[in-house]
């Protein structure tokens, strides 16, 4: 910028955008000065480098006013995370669903995972129709965005909202006029698994007494009453 240029010659611009051409150094420096303007170089690697007269304390102030805009307006992308037991009870079902809804609802992706344990990772096909349920139930707000796929012991399936939906999400947000409070959003989850997570333990001890005298009866169960017959998972 002004003398911190080097080149001899310089393809000035004028302050409204015009073309002036090719002119010495010297003299684009003068007509800078002629003006009140500084000489900016914006083409520093074309031949012969191009320069243009401006304000350059306004560019920068109106720069930085732009780049706090797009800030402003950034569309931050949130994945939530929702666990689920193949085989778990109805009323979590139901609960953890409706979170994953207002997830969907607030413009955020969530990562649905299956969790299975013990004589469980033989039947993952209980996994795949309880993520297919899910999927079913919520297309009005969201779409499979990575298929489920096993990793490990469990198996991950990814929703992601309609562009309808997120865009409802972000004029909401923005007609607040601050960002919407995840904590809340966090805090109810916890509350869920907590309450999951008691009802597993009570389930676990009913299990341990049943022991494993009966596996062909427990295969009848899991069939008789298919995705969603235990109360042992959250």
């Amino acid at each position: 910028m002004n003398e911190q240029i080097r080149a001899r010659e310089v393809r000035l611009v004028g302050p409204e955008g015009e073309q002036v051409g090719i002119v010495p150094l010297e003299r684009a420096l003068q007509l800078a000065a002629d003006v009140d303007l500084d000489l900016v170089e914006v083409a520093p690697m074309a031949r012969p480098p191009v320069c243009k007269l401006m304000d350059f304390g306004k560019f920068k102030y109106e720069s930085a006013l732009k780049a706090r805009e797009a800030r402003r307006n950034q569309q931050q992308t949130v994945i939530k995370e929702m666990k689920l037991r193949p085989k778990i009870d109805p009323h979590d079902y139901e609960t953890k669903k409706g979170h994953v809804v207002r997830f969907l609802k607030a413009g955020d992706k969530v990562k649905v995972t299956i969790m299975f344990r013990g004589r469980e990772q033989s039947r993952p096909e209980l996994g795949y129709r309880l993520l297919r349920r899910l999927e079913s139930e919520i297309t009005d707000l969201g779409y499979v965005e990575a298929a489920p796929k096993q990793d490990g012991r469990n198996m991950i399936m990814v929703l992601a909202p309609l562009r309808a939906v997120k865009a409802s999400a972000v004029a909401a947000t923005a007609s607040r006029g601050a960002p919407r409070d995840r904590a809340a959003d966090e805090s109810a989850v916890s509350a869920a698994d907590e309450t999951a997570a008691a009802d597993e333990t009570a389930a676990v001890g009913e299990t341990a007494a049943v022991g494993e005298t009966a596996p062909a009866g427990e295969t009848a169960a899991a069939g008789d009453t298919g995705t969603a017959a235990d109360t042992s998972g959250k």
